[in-house]
């Protein structure tokens, strides 16, 4: 593979550049030299097995069953992760090739064409298939919902302004997933959880499209970056995380975790007020940077759910 067809938003010194050249382009296509991806859709799957087990009135990551699930997300969030972003390349390949920071990207660059693409997509859907059908029924019948919103998300950006809200419907299905699987059920605490997943993504992709306004603008892709601007930004996105805290904390004590995920939560909500804090909207390096510790506010939030149900 040479160096034209490594992207600009590729991570410098990733293992991936150290495979073998032919495989490369499939391990782009899955974003693997960008795991962030991967750990913000692989949260929410861990706060919906969390909440379910407190809806099932027991510790999570006590019982060796709660490990399998654990590990079937990971490698679910893992494949489901790289076939979503390998179908956005494919419907957004034309778009891609105008943009300085993705025409490097296997299909607008030429390393894989949209035949090799759409029959990655089919082995990788296979795959996470496989994965579903180890749930239970209920959950399998949840997972397979997700599918109309991974299929219409790519077209979000050329029909509204807050596409980052399609991406939080989307990305945060894993919290509804792993309560069913625990629970086998989906109380209205799962939906709540849910809610503050969807303003979660609204804050931490707004942060991340803020890099991209100026080429956004170019091609006529909207956001909720350039609908708000970068002199607003800021204020938006300190009130989505505000509205992610209170919406978590009431799942949680729906879930009778009671004060000590309240108390768990303070950690996260400083982390979250840290990034609005030292969020400066016109530099894209700083926005990508914090964009990339929300993998640690996920980690953050599992916690407290977790923690608060070893705590009762």
């Amino acid at each position: 593979m040479s160096k034209t067809t490594i992207p600009l938003d590729a991570v410098d010194h990733s293992w991936v550049a150290r495979t073998p050249a032919p495989v490369q382009p499939y391990l782009r296509l899955m974003r693997l030299d960008r795991p962030i991806g991967t750990w913000l859709l692989f949260w929410p799957c861990v706060f919906g097995l969390a909440l379910g087990a407190a809806l099932e009135h027991r510790d999570f990551l006590l019982h060796a069953n709660d490990w399998w699930l654990l590990a079937l997300f990971g490698l679910g969030s893992v494949v489901m992760r790289g076939a979503g972003c390998t179908y956005n390349d494919i419907v957004d390949r034309k778009i891609d090739a105008q943009v300085e920071r993705t025409r490097g990207r296997p299909i607008p660059s030429g390393a894989v064409s949209v035949a090799e693409a759409v029959a990655f997509l089919a082995a990788q859907c296979f795959v996470g298939l496989l994965i579903l059908l180890l749930l239970n029924p209920f959950a399998m019948m949840v997972g397979a919902l997700s599918l109309v919103l991974v299929a219409g998300y790519p077209f979000m950006k050329r029909i509204t302004w807050w596409p980052q809200a399609w991406l939080g419907l989307t990305f945060n299905w894993g919290a509804l997933l792993g309560c069913a699987a625990m629970a086998d059920r989906l109380p209205l605490a799962a939906y709540v959880l849910y809610a503050s997943g969807l303003f979660w993504t609204l804050g931490y992709d707004t942060i991340y499209a803020l890099q991209d306004i100026e080429d956004d603008a170019l091609v006529g892709v909207k956001s909720t970056a350039r609908l708000f601007g970068t002199a607003e930004a800021r204020k938006w996105i300190a009130a989505f995380f505000a509205v992610t805290l209170v919406l978590f904390a009431a799942a949680a004590l729906m879930a009778h975790l009671g004060l000590p995920v309240l108390l768990a939560l303070l950690v996260a909500g400083a982390h979250l007020v840290w990034q609005v804090r030292t969020l400066r909207p016109a530099d894209p390096k700083n926005c990508l940077r914090l964009f990339r510790a929300n993998r640690d506010t996920g980690l953050l939030l599992a916690l407290a759910l977790i923690v608060a149900g070893w705590a009762l």
